[in-house]
């Protein structure tokens, strides 16, 4: 089904793949040896030259201004957020010198236009975000009219173009185009015509062949991927380039519904061949100038190889509480109690809450497993093809007047147009499923909440604890599985009981498609090149400006404000999803929720000892002397001369040294691209994060533009952090001036004191100078 391949490979004339296993052999795929004379004689098998054939190549190339390929700094095509992100990107960059946007830049209304909390405080947004697009010079997509990474693929992708965006599921490679979801200080560069700087990244190939059989969808596709890829890190900050014979056998719909879940391998970005498919698509949406051909070189050269065999892929899901934990449904149907049981097992040590009753085993029934609801939305789900074999599977009949419930969201107008006119939703509609505008709610929990102790399964993106918008906190608990449309509507008509849609016949649906493009021209904001400066921004009672960042001090002083030892530490699990969106336009009520569903202590323990830091301010500005701070702020300076009496005197001490929390994770980031992650820590006065690694360069970058230093840490058994333990670390900005890659820091436990190094893998040295000026915004205003 998925093979990996972990040598290098040679792709001749994009179909044939050779491994190189020793310097004089390769091998088929089959695992037979060949010798390069039995190439053709045109065929040069050079590694250097074979290296920038890749499509990955061709394109980050153009788009490289340093005129170093090891060193890149990329400038996009064209840049999106939603209304989660956009309020605080303009707000940021306004702040920095904003006075128009430089590039196209697409505002959309997708995930707050129905968290239903705050009164005015998500229209406020929205209204917000108009006044910014017509202000700088923007595109603004109303909310319902699309979610965000459907409207950019039908209105901005292009052969060969790279878009940046403000979330992690920007990816637009079926299209030709390599998408790079970020946090929004990355959006921020951009706008300031700034460059986005990454080392040039490994390459990986996923090479196609064969057919999908009847019933399989590109969610199965793709589980089956990430299963395969995720946990050994095999994708992880590469991109994976789709090449191979079975493309040609996938709709572009198909493709881009793989693509779009790429984000769950941490891959870097990702690129298709485009072909005739992908030009009629373009054509069919009124941009048939945006195609180009994207294909590799002759012979192109990979760093390793995801090997797909689509004819074997089964119909898959992907269990609580991650889209890697993924099993076939038959197998899952062959054997329910036990891996449910392990599921549970799992799942109860990462909810790591006694209280919570987790349960998926009490959903089995005569040996089958039932569900309680069924979603297809978004980005993933939404689709036209796969929301037209829905309607084909359904066709009619009942959902049921049970507890078992069943809504689809169309993920664009334009979408729900086309199947309004081919009656498959007047299909669904009869069979008694609610049809829905486009949001992203299901996918983040701001939409469809199942009851307390109920199974959703969904194809969405992610299945994260407490994604779905169940709050632990109260001790509420359901889970999310994650399926393709087809299973689903499949798991539908059998009343909830999971099945997959190789068990059911059904005639697929015709993929013909007509784009009627006056619905976006009729309520899209299109202002690219049209800035009126005059325009107000409209500002809500909600929407805030960034509190001040200081400076990085001579020394710092870090108190653990929580310590989590599970395996991979989510940025859901930093800051949580769903209702908490409405207030991602202020910055400290937003901060409130920080960690609130994995350490709820987090939040009062950071106040304390940034209460601290503020006090110490004072020494620092000469507004106080030391007897004017309380005993609290006395006994820490104290801490500090012991652990460096080379400090001299209190007062030194503290005008000097800097105080905030740190947050210890085994491996923190995985998921979103939501900067809130880190500013949240920030705004609470986080100083750094101390990681063995960093589940994703995207957390790690927004660290970074938020000030925070990014602590790595080779585990010692010897060392154990605790929450209320402290970490002094002297001459930390010198170190970042010097460039030091590990740090020494005396570390203060119940038991003493020990010494631990610490290290700051490579830093750019605009990396450098924004922690050094406390954030991304100092650095801009410095400028």
């Amino acid at each position: 089904m998925v093979r990996l391949i972990n040598n290098g490979i040679y792709l001749i004339r994009g179909k044939q793949a050779l491994e190189v296993k020793d310097t004089n052999v390769l091998y088929d795929l089959a695992g037979q040896p060949v010798q390069p004379e039995q190439l053709p004689q045109e065929v040069v098998l050079d590694r250097q030259s074979a290296q920038q054939n890749t499509m990955a190549y061709q394109i980050l190339s153009r788009h490289n201004t340093s005129g170093n390929m090891e060193q890149l700094k990329i400038r996009f095509d064209a840049l999106t957020s939603h209304d989660i992100t956009y309020v605080g990107i303009v707000q940021t960059a306004r702040a920095s010198g904003l006075k128009e946007f430089p590039l196209p830049y697409v505002l959309t209304n997708c995930h707050n236009s129905l968290s239903a909390v705050g009164g005015t405080i998500n229209e406020d947004d929205h209204v917000f975000g108009l006044s910014a697009a017509q202000k700088y010079g923007g595109i603004f997509v109303p909310a319902h009219q699309a979610v965000i990474h459907q409207y950019m693929r039908e209105m901005m992708t292009g052969g060969g173009k790279m878009l940046l965006g403000s979330d992690s599921h920007t990816r637009y490679g079926a299209f030709g185009t390599m998408g790079v979801g970020e946090g929004g200080p990355e959006l921020v560069k951009q706008l300031l015509q700034k460059t986005y700087d990454i080392k040039y990244p490994g390459v990986v190939a996923i090479y196609l062949e064969g057919k999908p059989q009847p019933g399989v969808g590109p969610q199965d596709v793709a589980l089956a991927i990430i299963r395969a890829v995720f946990n050994n890190g095999f994708v992880k900050n590469k991109v994976m380039e789709f090449v191979g014979p079975g493309i040609a056998n996938l709709s572009v719909d198909f493709r881009s519904g793989i693509d779009v879940m790429t984000t769950e391998t941490t891959c870097l970005s990702s690129i298709w061949v485009t072909d005739e498919q992908v030009k009629k698509y373009m054509e069919i949406h009124g941009r048939g100038e945006a195609y180009a051909k994207v294909e590799p070189g002759n012979v192109a050269y990979y760093d390793g190889m995801v090997h797909v065999d689509l004819s074997k892929i089964r119909p898959m899901i992907a269990l609580p509480f991650h889209p890697s934990n993924a099993y076939t449904i038959e197998e899952l149907n062959q054997n329910p109690y036990d891996i449910l049981k392990q599921v549970e097992t799992e799942g109860r040590k990462q909810l790591d809450n006694p209280k919570i009753n987790f349960n998926l085993t009490d959903r089995i029934k005569n040996s089958r497993l039932f569900v309680d609801q069924a979603i297809v939305a978004g980005c993933a789900g939404g689709s036209y093809e796969n929301i037209m074999d829905v309607a084909a599977i359904v066709d009619s009949q009942s959902v049921g007047s049970d507890y078992f419930s069943f809504s689809v969201y169309p993920a664009s107008q334009p979408i729900y147009y086309e199947l309004i006119k081919r009656g498959a939703i007047g299909k669904l509609m009869q069979a008694g499923a609610l049809i829905k505008t486009a949001f992203c709610g299901p996918c983040f929990g701001a939409g469809d909440v199942p009851a307390n102790g109920q199974l959703s399964i969904r194809h969405t993106t992610r299945n994260f604890p407490n994604r779905e918008g169940s709050k632990p906190g109260d001790l509420q608990i359901s889970s999310v599985a994650l399926m393709d449309a087809r299973s689903i509507a499949a798991t539908v008509i059998n009343g909830g009981r999971l099945t997959p849609a190789t068990e059911v016949e059904y005639t697929p649906a015709d993929s013909e498609y007509e784009f009627n493009a006056d619905i976006y021209a009729k309520r899209v904001y299109q202002g690219f090149g049209q800035a009126k400066p005059e325009t107000e921004l409209k500002f809500g009672p909600n929407i805030a400006d960034w509190p001040e960042m200081i400076a990085l001090p001579e020394n710092i002083l870090l108190k653990f404000a929580a310590v989590v030892h599970d395996p991979v530490t989510t940025t859901d699990e930093l800051i949580p999803s769903g209702e908490t969106s409405s207030y991602r336009s202020n910055p400290l009520r937003l901060a409130e929720f920080t960690l609130s569903r994995k350490e709820p202590l987090y939040v009062s323990r950071a106040k304390a000892v940034h209460a601290l830091e503020k006090e110490r301010q004072g020494i620092r500005s000469g507004q106080k002397n030391l007897s004017g701070v309380t005993e609290e702020l006395r006994a820490v300076a104290e801490q500090m001369l012991k652990a460096d009496p080379a400090l001299g005197t209190a007062e030194n001490a503290l005008a000097n040294t800097g105080i905030g929390t740190v947050i210890y994770a085994v491996k923190p980031g995985d998921g979103s691209a939501r900067e809130q992650a880190a500013s949240c820590q920030r705004v609470l006065g986080g100083m750094a994060n101390i990681a063995q690694e960093y589940a994703t360069k995207r957390y790690r970058s927004n660290l970074i533009n938020w000030g925070m230093l990014p602590f790595t840490w080779d585990f010692d058994e010897n060392i154990t952090f605790e929450v209320d333990d402290t970490i002094f670390i002297p001459g930390i900005r010198q170190s970042i001036l010097n460039e030091d890659e590990y740090i020494t820091g005396q570390l203060v436990t119940a038991t003493g004191v020990k010494e631990m190094k610490l290290q700051l893998n490579p830093l750019t040295q605009d990396e450098r100078e924004i922690i050094l000026k406390g954030s991304l915004i100092n650095y801009y205003a410095a400028e």
